[in-house]
């Protein structure tokens, strides 16, 4: 199996783009790869647990925790608060495995900050019909959250160069293969 070099790996693309489900195969697949639990203001969807999906925090201890210094990034994206705490990545980072962040584009371009060395992996949906048509199947979007989703997907597309790597995300077979190709190929450098 060869030597691997721990890694701070950062997945990010529009809402919809497929980012999550690609990061839950590419677990499956990388069993060994660290996940950290991201917090947020918003209220959770059907299914989601606290500590597991994510931290849900009031507005009051979001604000408390960035003016404590406690994120490597946060942003206020779709009207709510996101946020990855600090002491979940050094936790991951100090037991020696590689580390997957699946957060939006602007939390991706804060982390490259406080980690220089940081793989940030860009997915792209095919386009932006095929977005909204991936927002209108979750159902979980209003008319008027659709759209800001889908102006906000087309800023975050501008941003796609700023990443190591692009992966579109036409066929998630093929798409997650090549996210694991790439986790695989920056762990060995």
């Amino acid at each position: 199996m060869g030597c691997n070099v721990a890694k701070l790996f950062v997945v990010s693309g529009p809402s919809g783009a497929g980012k999550g489900t690609m990061v839950a195969l590419v677990r499956d697949r990388l069993p060994r790869l660290g996940l950290t639990v991201s917090a947020t203001t918003r209220s959770p969807r059907a299914g989601e647990v606290d500590g597991k999906s994510y931290y849900f925090l009031s507005q009051d201890e979001f604000d408390r925790k960035v003016q404590a210094g406690e994120f490597v990034e946060w942003a206020h994206v779709h009207g709510h608060c996101y946020g990855t705490l600090a002491s979940e990545v050094e936790r991951n980072l100090a037991s020696g495995s590689s580390l997957i962040l699946e957060i939006d584009v602007q939390g991706a371009l804060q982390v490259r900050e406080h980690y220089p060395d940081a793989v940030l992996v860009f997915i792209k949906p095919p386009s932006l019909d095929v977005l909204r048509e991936r927002l209108v199947h979750r159902g979980t979007e209003s008319a008027e959250s659709l759209e800001l989703r889908l102006a906000n997907a087309r800023q975050e597309l501008e941003l796609a160069d700023r990443y190591d790597e692009v992966i579109v995300n036409d066929d998630l077979d093929r798409a997650t293969s090549e996210l694991v190709g790439i986790i695989e190929k920056y762990e060995r450098n």
